[in-house]
């Protein structure tokens, strides 16, 4: 058995694996990480801890600077993207610093440490003109179809992402003042604005006789069978509009996110309002969508000035 084979298999055995378990729990407990988010610490904390088998490192105080970096060449010559070994370095980092906070290293080992910059993706938006195409593109003649208006109508209105769209309870919808509560990430609640075209599409769609009843009687968006829908089935509802849309490129639900954002930046609203209203902790996370307006504005100018 190869030593990163044996690393993994006694992640949970060595101290510092278990010590990787207790930092876990504690940051399901004080965070209240997502079950995603959780999963991919584990991922990327067992590879690290792999890494220190690999290096014969057996306890906290065994890692130095040198670990890290190595654990960063390491994670490069895999040929992991930019993001990815970002990432795992920042669990690292993360669980690195809890261990200083226990008095189980006397000082953090990747202070100093940087890793290369990734180059900022601007995010993917739809233009105004194609969200109504794939809005429009539902059959209301059929009652699925007056479900996906409603769906997206919701998604483009309020700005949620997939997950928070998928929990949305009847409770949390208030159609005559034209807002819903959604639970973001780390748990956090936040009030979503329901414009006036998506409170039309959901009057119609709650009160359709033909919606079916839902299994525990809370849920908004159901399935045929009156289950609860799934994120990938919003994924998939997303997708088949886009195509009957005749829209050439690939669509999923945070590209409505994204074009919430970005159209509401393009009509003049503030940077600190559409941070509210995306329930970004931090500013610098929406600051990346006026980029995405600026790049608008220079395809315009381009396409309209006669000198450009």
């Amino acid at each position: 058995m190869s030593p990163r084979a044996r690393a993994v298999r006694e992640f949970a055995a060595d101290e510092l694996g278990r010590l990787a378990q207790r930092f876990l729990t504690e940051l399901a407990a004080a965070r209240g990480a997502s079950a995603h988010t959780l999963r991919a610490y584990r991922s990327d904390l067992l590879e690290f801890c792999a890494h220190c088998a690999e290096q014969e490192l057996a306890t906290p105080s065994d890692i130095t600077p040198r670990t890290l970096r190595s654990f960063l060449f390491a994670l490069d010559d895999r040929g992991l993207s930019r993001s990815s070994s970002q990432r795992k370095l920042s669990a690292a980092r993360s669980f690195l610093q809890w261990l200083v906070e226990r008095a189980e290293l006397s000082a953090h080992p990747g202070r100093g440490l940087r890793a290369s910059k990734t180059p900022r993706r601007l995010p993917g938006a739809l233009s105004a003109p194609e969200c109504e195409r794939l809005i429009e593109s539902c059959d209301t003649t059929r009652p699925l179809g007056r479900r996906d208006r409603a769906l997206l109508e919701f998604i483009y209105s309020a700005g949620s992402r997939a997950a928070e769209t998928a929990a949305l309870d009847l409770a949390d919808l208030d159609l005559q003042r034209g807002i819903a509560r959604v639970r973001g990430k780390g748990r956090k609640d936040r009030l979503v604005a329901v414009g006036a075209k998506a409170r039309e599409a959901l009057t119609t769609y709650l009160a359709d006789p033909l919606r079916p009843a839902p299994r525990d009687g809370r849920a908004i968006f159901l399935n045929a069978r009156g289950g609860r829908l799934t994120t990938r089935s919003i994924g998939l509802i997303v997708a088949r509009a886009a195509l009957q849309s005749g829209l050439n490129r690939r669509v999923h639900p945070h590209m409505l996110r994204h074009s919430f954002a970005t159209h509401l930046l393009d009509a003049g609203a503030d940077l600190k309002s559409v941070q509210e209203l995306l329930g970004h902790a931090h500013l610098t996370t929406t600051q990346i969508y006026t980029h995405v307006s600026i790049e608008r504005l220079r395809e315009v100018y381009e396409r309209s000035h006669p000198h450009a």
